[in-house]
């Protein structure tokens, strides 16, 4: 993002994003029939397969740890045998996690009854699965489905739903001062905006930390980075929270028993086998399976491209098509940008189709995206992103402070108060959803 400064004026080149207007049908009957059968045998595979390199990676570490003693290897320092027996089981914990997050997506899957043709067994493996992950699954899936219908919708989406101006404390926008669409600022409001939520290199990454680590379970415990509108007291446990019908209550209280029964492990786990045992077998592997959920999701539905709307220009297809597609560890080149694809089954890379049709098991997802995106290519879309990763978080975090109060399609702002996106339609004229204006 390049910003020059002209006669006390800052001003942003800006990309210029397609509104979409296609129809559900029109998606839909890109992508090939057999994409959306489900098979509850072949989705088993990939649990047991999961599993198995799960497992496998454990007795690969227990047998490597097995030799870090003096009397089976000489270093040179005594300090350097605990350095290798933490980077090995560090090393564990990592590629555990990686492999959970993948059985953790086959449980979403099962929310969206992708796993099989019933819906008992879906429930069923979903609620094993996500429990054994300390997710409360019935009461995830409910939000979830919400968060798919209204994805990128301002007051109905259930996640990632960005802060206004108002919300995170600025004043109202001048247009004397301000270019609505974010083109444009006064140098002085520009440092005023900046001073009130700029971030130090060192302030963005600390924040995008502690985003990583504690997203997931403060979203299910107090609704963080969730839908503004429900009450502060809002979370996923309580069965007569805001997002929950009277007959989902049931469901809710399952899932609910369900975390107790995880936490029940754990805890006897740690009294039968000691902390530091289940610390580096279990704890360290959830831990990462929550960081990969939540840099998975904040990159698929949060960057400068990324149009969100207001009720009068939303649409279902609009909404899917808020997402972005991202290579998981991409960016640390070809071979470990095909180990976070397979280890995580493709959930990164073939999201967009996921949004469109959710019933997709994700080793159909594959197919189903090449075809979409060459539809969505004839209409003028790529909604490829950048490799996912820390150095993308980062730059996401700092590039996407807010949205305006105002206006029925947004794009975020940064701390200067500059959006790096602006919208047009199909009849190419730019538009802030309601007043024509010139283009650039």
């Amino acid at each position: 993002m390049t910003i020059t400064s002209q006669n006390g004026v800052a001003t942003i080149k800006q990309n210029v994003v397609l509104i979409p207007d296609l129809t559900i049908k029109d998606l839909l009957s890109a992508i090939p029939a057999h994409c959306f059968k489900r098979s509850a045998f072949r989705s088993s595979l990939y649990i047991a397969w999961d599993l198995l390199v799960i497992s496998g990676l454990y007795k690969a570490t227990t047998f490597l740890d097995a030799f870090i003693s003096p009397a089976q290897i000489a270093l040179p320092h005594p300090l350097l045998y605990p350095a290798a027996r933490i980077s090995l089981w560090a090393l564990y914990g990592f590629s555990a996690g990686l492999f959970a997050t993948g059985l953790w997506v086959i449980a979403h899957e099962c929310g969206h009854q992708a796993f099989s043709e019933s819906k008992m067994i879906n429930n069923s493996v979903g609620w094993v699965l996500h429990s054994a992950l300390g997710v409360p699954y019935h009461s995830w899936r409910i939000t979830h489905a919400k968060h798919h219908a209204s994805t990128g919708h301002m007051t109905q989406d259930q996640v990632f739903v960005p802060k206004t101006r108002s919300q995170v404390g600025l004043p109202p926008l001048d247009p004397t001062k301000e270019d609505i669409l974010g083109a444009s600022i006064a140098e002085e409001v520009k440092k005023e905006l900046w001073e009130a939520i700029g971030d130090s290199p060192i302030g963005a990454t600390f924040g995008a930390a502690t985003y990583l680590l504690g997203g997931w379970p403060s979203y299910l415990i107090r609704n963080a980075s969730g839908q503004r509108r429900y009450p502060k007291s809002t979370n996923h446990f309580n069965p007569n929270a805001v997002m929950f019908a009277p007959h989902q209550r049931s469901a809710v209280v399952l899932s609910d028993l369900g975390i107790v029964l995880w936490l029940a492990a754990v805890s006897t786990s740690i009294y039968t086998f000691g902390f530091s045992t289940v610390f580096r077998v279990y704890l360290v592997p959830y831990l990462w399976v929550n960081h990969w959920l939540v840099l998975i999701t904040f990159l698929q539905h949060t960057d400068p491209i990324l149009p969100h709307y207001r009720a009068s220009e939303f649409t279902f297809p609009r909404g899917a098509l808020a997402t972005l597609d991202r290579n998981l560890l991409g960016d640390l080149g070809s071979v470990m940008g095909w180990i976070g694809a397979h280890a995580t089954n493709g959930i990164s890379e073939t999201h967009v189709l996921h949004h469109v049709s959710s019933k997709i098991p994700h080793y159909n997802a594959w197919e189903a995206s090449d075809a979409l995106r060459k539809r969505l290519e004839q209409a003028g879309l790529q909604l490829q992103g950048a490799p996912g990763g820390w150095k993308e978080v980062y730059r996401v975090f700092k590039e996407c402070k807010f949205v305006e109060d105002e206006g029925n399609i947004v794009f975020y702002k940064n701390a200067y108060g500059l959006a790096a996106t602006r919208p047009t339609f199909a009849d190419d004229n730019v538009s802030d959803s309601g007043v024509e204006v010139d283009k650039a």
